[in-house]
């Protein structure tokens, strides 16, 4: 199954919704935000595509050697048909050399979604993603690491944060 990706504007409206209804208020950046940092050399806002038909969408941060997915999500209800391996692969291929880091919500017993959190880590683990035995808070959200591609540096990926933002994001990260 080969998806048509398509760079994000803000007419991309079906984007934007499965993007709103994927994640919740406090874990995101505001969609206009998104597509104007994505004119950026170093950061990437994609739609993808099947036959047309809206199917998800991927935003990631990125530099020489190291890949960040900040959102990656896939319409509810076309979810466990493949597309989100698709969109992994797509970044295995546009980043064949580089490390590849996700941040998800860790799977802590009575969280009222941990049935979601645990699919979303499996998801992960299937596609080739390694548990780093880190967190981050970014945001005011704790989240777990996960990477693929490489051995996880912490010092590596706070300075990629701290360059990226240009100094304005410090993420705590700390051994799980």
């Amino acid at each position: 199954m080969r998806l048509v990706s398509r760079k994000v504007t803000l007419a991309h409206k079906d984007i934007r919704r499965i993007y709103l209804d994927s994640f919740p208020r406090e874990e995101r950046m505001p969609f206009p935000m998104m597509v104007a940092m994505s004119k950026l050399w170093n950061t990437e806002f994609t739609g993808f595509y099947k036959d047309g038909v809206p199917v998800g969408l991927l935003y990631l941060a990125h530099n020489s050697r190291l890949v960040f997915i900040m959102f990656l999500a896939v319409d509810s209800a076309l979810r466990s048909s493949g597309f989100g391996s698709e969109i992994l692969r797509y970044v295995r291929e546009k980043f064949p050399e580089r490390k590849i880091i996700v941040s998800i919500e860790p799977c802590i017993p009575g969280a009222p979604d941990l049935e979601l959190r645990e699919r979303r880590r499996e998801f992960y683990l299937r596609n080739g993603y390694a548990e780093t035995g880190y967190m981050m808070k970014l945001g005011g959200v704790e989240q777990e690491i996960l990477a693929a591609g490489g051995a996880f540096a912490k010092g590596e990926l706070g300075r990629f944060f701290v360059l990226y933002s240009f100094g304005s994001v410090w993420p705590k990260i700390w051994v799980k």
